[in-house]
């Protein structure tokens, strides 16, 4: 399996600090979990119900015709190469490593380009993946380009597939409303806005026959009960909505001002995370794991990734080992 952040318990042991211990901001997550409604009895001893209001609710969350609720939008990831015969990939990089696994695993061409590339080797490709907001790098695509882009696959029987995980914060840039055309798919991650990773739950939009079958790959019952009662839960409150996105952006910004006085100038992020490239990549993650602080570290490429702390001794606790840092450096 390819590496990913969050493995928390882990780097306790590694580095042999309590878990209770760690600043986790590994995960690119928002760090004020969603308050979780009562979970009536049934959701736990009954099968779950495909028409009890969840697919609605994303629906209108989402701004989209058709939704199909799947146990984390890793599972999409690994399931929708089985819906096309083999073909040429392309997918937009560097970006989460699991879009160019799951194509190359199910036998296809996958050919990673930059953002620079995609126009050239468009016509060539039978389906184009692209993050957006990219994670790591953060860079942000506007739907006109986009949609240009699925134009020119889509007159060829070809798909553009947009993960949209980190797009919660900036809604007004999301394909949601234009997946009801054929060959565009887009992928939501619930529990990165959220802060409710654990619930394993995420959404495919796309038109009514392809999630159809995509459906028929995930089988019945893929998302439990209570997390169906969570999902609607948190989908229909507008205004903690409206609330998570301020806290969002807020944070964003005053990471990336932080990174800034300390003189780690990001190299890309989002309302979520902020991207740093250095030649000291692992030396900076070993510093900061060694102070109980876990980043996410980039090998391939020599970057880290730093998630938002939450409370106040969060923040000063970040500030002090990066000034920390440099003092050694």
């Amino acid at each position: 399996m390819l590496e990913h952040g969050g493995r928390l318990r882990k780097a306790a042991i590694e580095y042999g600090i309590a878990e209770a211990d760690w600043l986790d901001l590994s995960s690119g997550l928002a760090p004020w979990p969603w308050p979780i409604p009562e979970i009536p009895l049934r959701a736990w001893a009954r099968l779950p119900e495909v028409d009890d209001g969840l697919e609605k609710a994303a629906g209108d969350y989402y701004g989209a015709a058709h939704v199909l609720p799947v146990p984390g939008s890793q599972a999409a990831i690994q399931l929708l190469p089985r819906l096309r015969r083999s073909g040429k990939v392309g997918v937009l990089s560097p970006c989460y490593a699991e879009h160019a696994e799951a194509w190359r695993r199910a036998g296809y061409v996958v050919r990673e380009v930059q953002e620079q590339e995609v126009d050239f080797f468009l016509d060539g490709l039978d389906v184009l993946v692209v993050v957006n907001p990219n994670n790591p790098t953060g860079l942000s695509l506007s739907p006109e380009r986009l949609l240009d882009w699925h134009t020119r696959l889509a007159q060829r029987g070809g798909w553009l597939v947009v993960d949209e995980a980190f797009m919660d914060v900036t809604p007004h840039l999301s394909l949601a409303s234009h997946t009801h055309q054929v060959g565009l798919i887009v992928m939501r991650s619930f529990g990165k806005f959220f802060g409710l990773a654990g619930v394993r739950l995420g959404f495919v939009l796309a038109e009514r026959r392809l999630l159809k079958l995509l459906a028929e790959q995930v089988g019945p019952w893929a998302v439990s009960g209570p997390t169906r009662v969570i999902g609607q839960h948190c989908l229909r409150d507008s205004a903690g909505h409206t609330r998570q996105r301020t806290r969002c952006i807020e944070a964003g910004q005053r990471l990336f001002d932080l990174l800034q006085r300390q003189g780690f100038e990001p190299n890309g992020g989002c309302a979520l995370f902020q991207w740093l490239i250095t030649p000291h990549a692992e030396r900076l993650h070993a510093f900061m794991a060694q102070r109980g602080i876990l980043l996410r570290l980039f090998v391939h490429n020599s970057s880290v990734r730093f998630g938002l702390p939450d409370s106040e001794a969060d923040w000063q606790r970040l500030e002090t080992a990066l000034a920390a840092y440099k003092e050694v450096t």
